[in-house]
């Protein structure tokens, strides 16, 4: 665990005891992985781990007196969507050493990217009778701890609605529909949007399987993946602003892209797979199907 300078005393590491994240499944409780591949916006989460806290340690060795209220908090931070939130909250005023067990249940929608999971010790209320080494403000840091979940592996990830093709403008018969709208400047939460034909029950079943998936849904959420792959390149490629040079703010549409062709054309640069784009459509679609992998399921 990285230590912070503070300008305030804190107590020795081992006064806190951490378990493990774990997932919480239908087939019960696993260990968090570092990744979840498989994830999408319809797939919330449901994460736990056990902290056990000596409080009369992290008290003294803080220069706090034995009855100063402590809070144990846990905050999470989703890079792919900007938000964040409090995932639990418990507020500790007992002596000796407790066992308390954080539960947090994440809806999918407001994922994406990088989950971070901040667990720490915090002062509950501001002291004004403490010494002058020790902490007083509320909310001051006693001990603290960051777990990652990366929910994106090589696909990109945005939000996506289910809806009736037959009621707008796209074709009955197609499956599904990429919507890029706003600028390279823009958040790219607030410019992908997946639509998926409602009508396609094959394609509907695949993302609502996409956290067990069959083999046959497996396919499916490659062709996806690759035709939504095509399109966002395409839609850079198209863009004179789109190049080697520009510097795209972090969550931006952007930076997405750059993200993303980096990783499909890794050691080439923007300017010769554009080049090859524009001369040869044909081999440049290949390229990109052989990039995606495309059903290496």
């Amino acid at each position: 665990m990285t230590r912070r300078v503070l300008p305030y005393r804190i107590p020795s590491e081992d006064v806190v005891t951490v378990e493990p994240w774990s997932l919480v499944t239908e087939d019960g409780e696993v260990p968090m992985p570092e990744a979840l591949p498989d994830w999408d916006y319809h797939m919330d989460l449901h994460l736990r781990r056990t902290v056990r806290i000596d409080l009369a340690r992290a008290r003294s060795q803080s220069g706090l007196p034995a009855d100063a209220a402590l809070t144990l908090a846990a905050v999470w931070t989703a890079t792919g969507s900007n938000l964040s939130g409090p995932a639990s909250r418990l507020r500790l005023a007992d002596g000796g050493t407790i066992t308390a067990e954080i539960d947090v249940f994440l809806r999918g929608a407001d994922l994406g990217g990088l989950l971070l999971l901040d667990t720490a010790l915090v002062l509950a209320e501001r002291r004004t009778d403490g010494r002058p080494s020790s902490p007083r403000r509320a909310g001051s840091v006693l001990w603290s701890d960051r777990e990652s979940l990366r929910l994106q592996g090589d696909a990109p990830q945005f939000p996506m609605a289910v809806i009736d093709f037959s009621r707008t403008s796209f074709p009955d018969e197609a499956a599904w529909h990429l919507r890029i709208s706003g600028g390279l400047e823009s958040a790219t939460m607030g410019s992908l949007l997946l639509l998926v034909n409602e009508r396609n029950t094959v394609t509907t079943a695949a993302f609502e399987n996409a956290g067990k998936p069959r083999q046959v849904d497996r396919v499916v959420l490659s062709a996806v993946y690759a035709d939504a792959a095509r399109i966002m390149i395409e839609h850079a490629l198209g863009n004179d602003d789109f190049t080697e040079d520009a510097d795209f703010p972090d969550g931006s549409l952007g930076a997405t892209l750059q993200s993303l062709f980096d990783r499909l054309f890794p050691d080439q640069s923007i300017t010769d797979v554009r080049l090859r784009q524009r001369q040869s459509p044909a081999l440049f679609a290949s390229d990109l199907q052989a990039a995606v992998k495309i059903f290496e399921v």
